[in-house]
């Protein structure tokens, strides 16, 4: 069973400099934050469900999506993030790995009573940075973007078809 990651989707972007380094509006800093997790999800083999406040909103009902391989949680109007995040990590058994990403002080000592992980917002970002880096990194070193079934035959075996191709 992969480790769980609980990301607190605001929370997150709060403390994200990038975002406001490069002036994102807030969509344009969800879809980031969605793009990047979806890469991290994959390069580091776990599951991940991003979870965005509906407290505020005038949302009735609470919608998931899933996009890319990431889970997204969009909560109803009086549901917080953070009561969404307590409520799957109870639901959550122990023996799966559990991280939640959140820097909101009560919000990490709550969830680590539950038998969660705690990582702050920062330190999710730089995660993802560097494991985006060296899953990047791992995919050039392999071939980049090459898929075609000759890259991925033996050096021998690609030069013995090409001379029999060649000898037509």
């Amino acid at each position: 069973m992969r480790p769980l990651l609980l990301v607190d989707g605001y929370n997150v972007i709060g403390a994200w400099s990038e975002a406001k380094e490069r002036g994102w509006t807030m969509q344009e800093a969800r879809d980031q934050l969605i793009h990047r997790l979806s890469d991290y999800a994959g390069y580091a083999d776990v599951e991940v469900v991003l979870v965005f406040d509906g407290h505020h909103q005038d949302r009735r009902i609470r919608s998931m999506d899933a996009v890319a391989g990431v889970t997204v949680v969009y909560t109803r109007h009086g549901e917080s993030a953070d009561n969404y995040i307590e409520a799957t990590a109870d639901a959550t058994p122990r023996y799966r790995e559990l991280r939640v990403a959140t820097s909101d002080a009560l919000e990490q000592v709550v969830t680590m009573g539950r038998g969660a992980i705690r990582v702050s917002a920062r330190e999710l970002l730089r995660d993802v940075s560097q494991t985006r880096s060296a899953g990047r990194e791992m995919h050039a070193r392999a071939g980049g973007g090459r898929s075609d079934i000759g890259s991925r035959l033996p050096p021998g075996q690609r030069e013995t078809l090409e001379r029999w191709r060649r000898q037509k």
